[in-house]
């Protein structure tokens, strides 16, 4: 409700509560009649109030980048990497145009939708008896007792917006189907992409915000007719350990030329577009120096955008799928153009994963392969740390696992080789971890597979996919 038509309404009942304690007698017929008239301009400030909500549940919550409007195909063309769907709403109306998840947010078919997953369907074909560990009673750092228990086979969900078919909101349940046609339930109640709603530029319709609660399918495709839309950040990031360069999400979520950077300089609070800012240089722990294109320098300073509170930047690096830099690591960004990026038909189905795995004691088992009881094709990621990158390979970019390699530091690490040739040296954590729920091995295409405890395996060795991923610099 309006804060105006709040304030009247407060005002008015607390006239209610205590003017008849301090009027006189000979007012009360007047009081009376106040009280009734007071009463029907409540009701009606209530419905004026209510039909100006519904309203506003059509409009948009923010200013849209662009207006929704048809454009020639040259200028179609030139926006393929945009996020493009038909939504379809629980009272049947369609809504058909550019999409961009939580209302700005996620835009492009790079970006990564992220949920929670309601069940593991894997867990079944694994022994029950193997999927325990440990769980010690300490007291006083003194082991006096140890128990085994269940390992948590709760998993997250990421997938890139261009491996995505269809999604599906449906009482606690949201269905998320890939282009492979597989489908993944989803706790709709645990944090997703889809919870703070998506804008749609629709043609006929405009510019649209819908809530959650009102979708009934999101049905991905192709990109078709666009107006004029904003481009990807896109450039390379420097960090104390190497480069990556790749189309860039600020802050884990402004991807796009239009959005803004916000934060304080000297004690001021600015704003400014992405596309008209160079770089940004981290100057200490809680400040940074960015340089415009016209070459002005400005330092910012204590807030999030621009400090310590920066919750790290996205980088879709070619080389892995996508790594993500902490504010810690993070030493200087400089944007450059980039383009729309990967268009949804460069992005092919996901495979089943197949491979072998070798033992400890040296056995050899071959097929298709399902990782930590959870990532079953190439599409899939492996995330695990190293030296403040947190790293999210695409599973059709990796060659091989081997497990552990001891560093002359003393520290552990996972040797991971890719197809490309490269060699990453990962921590024993995140996918790589003690808690890794362990392989499933179905050989020669039988239906039972074999199970391997994560402890057991020494290495993973996977088939190259046929179809491999889009060039992530393409366009």
């Amino acid at each position: 409700m309006p804060f105006a038509l709040t304030a009247y309404c407060h005002t008015f009942l607390y006239n209610v509560k205590y003017l008849p304690r301090v009027q006189s007698n000979r007012h009360t017929s007047m009081t009376k009649a106040l009280l009734a008239a007071g009463v029907i301009a409540i009701v009606l400030v209530i419905l004026v109030a209510l039909i100006a909500s519904q309203r506003a549940l059509k409009q948009p919550l923010a200013p849209a980048e662009e207006p929704a409007t048809a454009s020639s195909p040259a200028a179609s063309a030139a926006n393929q990497g945009i996020i493009f769907g038909r939504v379809t709403t629980d009272d049947g109306a369609i809504y058909e145009g550019r999409l961009r998840f939580g209302g700005n947010q996620e835009a492009f078919w790079g970006d990564y939708f992220n949920g929670l997953k309601d069940k593991n369907p894997w867990a079944a074909s694994a022994p029950s008896e193997q999927l325990t560990e440990p769980h010690p009673l300490e007291i006083f750092g003194v082991e006096v007792f140890r128990s085994e228990r269940q390992v948590d086979l709760t998993r997250p969900f990421m997938a890139r917006f261009g491996d995505i078919a269809r999604i599906e909101p449906d009482g606690r349940d949201l269905r998320v189907t890939l282009k492979s046609g597989t489908v993944f339930h989803l706790d709709r109640y645990a944090a997703d992409d889809v919870a703070d709603g998506v804008r749609v530029w629709d043609a006929k319709r405009g510019v649209a915000d819908l809530d959650e609660g009102r979708i009934r399918t999101i049905d991905l495709h192709s990109t078709g007719q666009l107006g004029t839309a904003p481009n990807p950040l896109h450039g390379t990031v420097r960090t104390r350990v190497g480069e990556f360069s790749g189309f860039i999400q600020w802050d884990r979520e402004k991807g796009a030329t239009s959005d803004e950077l916000e934060a304080r300089n000297a004690g001021n609070e600015i704003s400014l577009r992405f596309d008209t800012v160079r770089s940004i240089a981290r100057n200490s722990n809680n400040n940074s120096l960015v340089t415009l294109l016209d070459g002005k320098e400005i330092v910012l300073s204590g807030t999030r955008d621009g400090g310590s509170e920066n919750r790290g930047t996205y980088v879709d690096d070619r080389r892995y799928g996508r790594v993500l830099i902490s504010w810690d690591a993070f030493t200087r960004v400089d944007f450059s153009p980039g383009g729309s990026g990967p268009a949804y038909g460069d992005f092919p189905a996901g495979r089943p994963l197949s491979g072998d795995v070798t033992t400890r004691n040296g056995r050899r088992l071959a097929g298709r392969l399902v990782y930590d009881l959870d990532e079953s094709e190439t599409t899939e990621t492996l995330d695990a740390p190293s030296q403040g990158i947190d790293y999210t390979i695409l599973f059709g970019l990796i060659a091989s696992i081997a497990l552990p390699v001891r560093e002359k530091s003393g520290v552990e690490q996972a040797e991971v080789t890719l197809h490309s040739g490269e060699t990453l040296r990962l921590d024993l954590a995140g996918d790589l971890s003690e808690r890794n729920g362990g392989m499933l091995i179905f050989a020669d295409g039988r239906k039972q597979p074999e199970y391997v405890r994560w402890s057991e395996i020494k290495q993973i060795r996977f088939d190259r996919p046929s179809a491999m991923y889009p060039p992530l610099e393409k366009r």
